[in-house]
């Protein structure tokens, strides 16, 4: 099994978002395995034109027509962008306040443009291939959030459960909601949903508008499958293999007995066994038990550095004005080798039309968003970022290399023209930070290295004391950066 990355709910120009079609298979395939590129399409239950309401009826009526027009040639691109080494879904958005928002996903590039009242409708009068992935579900009932009495787990096997709007784990998760559209509501978390006996897996994406799927920090969706391919892929999905993360690529394998995650198994004794390599710092590791904390690992217990082995290096680089700001870097690691990166390329950010803001409806995230690891070992990239909005709203992009060497390895960083020289030992103490001017300046951050000491975890414990008919299981993965894993449920019911 293999850990695929993908967005699989996303926006651009083909209706009421920015950015090209092109453009966002481009930035897809910068750093994804798998994307959906989402038109909005429909709301049987909008509200009617009003004067409070006529600027978001129009701008929702002149998308939905935009893509009916140029559906054909929509669903073309995305069927020819599909390829061994980036898979394509086809796939489109209904709003609803009766059901909330769901968006279609499809391996079917026949997929049909049908208007119909329901998500259930849609999927039934689309033909075979097809599931509706419910999003931003923590709105208020009738405002657009989902309602669990109405959710169908045989067309929504997986739930959208982070994205820009927020997280909806539970009331208590990091990222509240803070769009316009209003606070996240109790009554329609995961947790209820769960609570209320539905079984479904979790994934993430970003809800992005703006032409940049995988945009860092808005979801990313995680497939554990056989190889990349769409129907190893879609089988996966329908099977919730699957998990959701915030941005950081954080690898996590979870399996009762094991099956893996999304499984509905039947055992009395639960060999739960999980194996965790984060990409920054742990905060904890959390097993849940039908809800609640059965087992957690903090991180604050792993202090020690192997003195040889495998190293984590984060490079951030942004800060600065609002302009887009290129970055030219490499590294090259002498008495070592960097042996593999990821990359978190953040995309100008837009998640909705709004009347006091304009964009550019084709070029705004025509942005770079390139990395290579060359023959001779040296990994080069080019990215392009813009200002933080705020001091809580960052706009940064980020790189990390994974080192295999020793305290000795030296690494030799070339970014924008500034240098800087540091063995890991050096590294496993401090980091090391530069600006491009002397004021208010573009700047780069180089961070303190993280051992496989502290990046590389295991679970493996024994319950076998049954609670319910059926118990369930999740895990969730935090980091000191914010950055999260929400892993797919297994359903256990007792012999």
């Amino acid at each position: 099994m293999n850990v695929y990355w993908g967005d699989i709910h996303n926006h651009c120009g083909i209706t009421y978002g920015f950015g090209s079609l092109e453009n966002a298979i481009r930035r897809a395939k910068s750093q994804l395995d798998f994307a959906a590129f989402t038109g909005h399409a429909m709301w049987p239950d909008m509200y009617e034109k009003t004067p409070e309401t006529e600027f978001v009826v129009n701008f929702h009526e002149k998308g939905f027509q935009k893509l009916k027009e140029h559906w054909e040639e929509v669903r073309k691109t995305v069927a020819e962008a599909n390829s061994p080494e980036f898979v394509t879904f086809q796939g489109y958005e209904i709003h609803s306040r009766e059901y909330g928002d769901h968006h279609l996903l499809s391996i079917n590039d026949e997929l049909p443009l049908v208007y119909r009242t329901s998500p259930a409708e849609l999927v039934r009068d689309c033909g075979k291939n097809v599931i509706a992935i419910p999003h931003h579900i923590g709105y208020t009932p009738g405002y657009r959030g989902i309602d669990w009495s109405k959710y169908r787990g045989d067309i929504s096997p997986v739930v959208e459960v982070f994205s820009k709007h927020g997280c909806s784990m539970s009331e208590d998760a990091d990222y509240p909601y803070y769009h316009n559209m209003g606070p996240r509501d109790t009554r329609n978390l995961v947790d209820e949903g769960l609570r209320r006996g539905n079984r479904f897996g979790f994934v993430a994406s970003t809800d992005h508008h703006a032409g940049f799927p995988g945009s860092y920090g808005d979801g990313l969706a995680a497939v554990v499958a056989e190889e990349r391919t769409r129907e190893s892929l879609w089988n996966a999905i329908l099977a919730r293999r699957t998990y959701a993360v915030t941005g950081d690529k954080i690898l996590c394998e979870f399996k009762v007995n094991n099956s893996w995650m999304g499984s509905e198994i039947t055992a009395k004794k639960r060999h739960i066994c999980a194996k965790v390599e984060t990409e920054g710092t742990l905060n904890k590791i959390i097993l849940y038990k039908n809800l609640r904390p059965y087992y957690i690992v903090n991180g604050e217990i792993f202090q020690e550095a192997n003195k040889e082995g495998c190293y984590k290096i984060r490079i951030e680089m942004g800060w600065g004005k609002s302009d887009l700001f290129r970055w030219n870097g490499s590294v090259q690691a002498e008495n070592g080798e960097i042996i593999d990166y990821r990359t978190y390329f953040r995309g100008i950010s837009v998640l909705a039309p709004s009347a006091s803001e304009s964009y550019d409806e084709n070029e705004i995230n025509n942005i770079e968003t390139y990395s290579c690891l060359t023959d001779d070992g040296e990994f080069e990239w080019r990215c392009d970022t813009v200002g933080n909005k705020s001091t809580l709203h960052p706009s940064t992009s980020s790189v990390v290399i994974k080192v295999q060497g020793d305290l000795s390895t030296r690494l030799n960083f070339q970014i924008n023209g500034k240098s800087y020289s540091a063995t890991i030992e050096e590294l496993l103490a401090y980091g090391y930070t530069n600006h491009m001017e002397y004021y208010h300046s573009h700047a780069f951050k180089i961070y303190k290295a993280i051992p496989e000491s502290r990046y590389l975890f295991q679970i493996d414990i024994n319950d076998c004391d049954p609670e319910n008919d059926c118990d369930f299981y999740h895990l969730e993965v935090a980091q000191n950066n914010r950055q999260w894993a929400f892993v797919s449920p297994i359903y256990v019911e007792r012999r």
